[in-house]
């Protein structure tokens, strides 16, 4: 009798900030909004990406929430939503702490092994 692993369910990009994030163009565009909104034409001049590439990666941005949109006449105008990037923000920071002690100890260990051969 063999073991059976079943793969776990994944979120849909389009539903999970995690999923949506993960594809590196759309980091681009979030960091590309982080000082003021910007028009779909900018952002696709700006990052050198086809305007309907812009447009896909943008609508899963704001599906799941870490973009507003507004309409400015023609245009639609975008920008980051501080809100909802704030829980990624804050699961990142648990791995920051991790890596700060890590380093710590890595330092630490490294003085002792410094200080062992300065007394030999």
């Amino acid at each position: 009798m063999g073991i059976y692993i079943l793969p776990m369910p994944r979120a849909a990009t389009t539903s999970d900030p995690f999923n949506a994030v993960a594809e590196p163009r759309r980091r681009q565009i979030l960091d590309y909004l982080a000082l003021q909104e910007r028009s779909v034409g900018e952002i696709a001049s700006s990052l050198s990406l086809e305007q309907p590439s812009i447009s896909k990666h943008l609508k899963v941005l704001h599906h799941v929430g870490l973009v507003r949109v507004r309409r400015h006449g023609r245009h639609m105008l975008y920008q980051t939503n501080a809100e909802a990037i704030r829980p990624l923000h804050e699961w990142t920071k648990t791995f920051e702490r991790l890596w700060a002690h890590q380093l710590i100890r890595v330092k630490e260990r490294a003085e002792q092994k410094a200080a062992a051969l300065e007394e030999s």
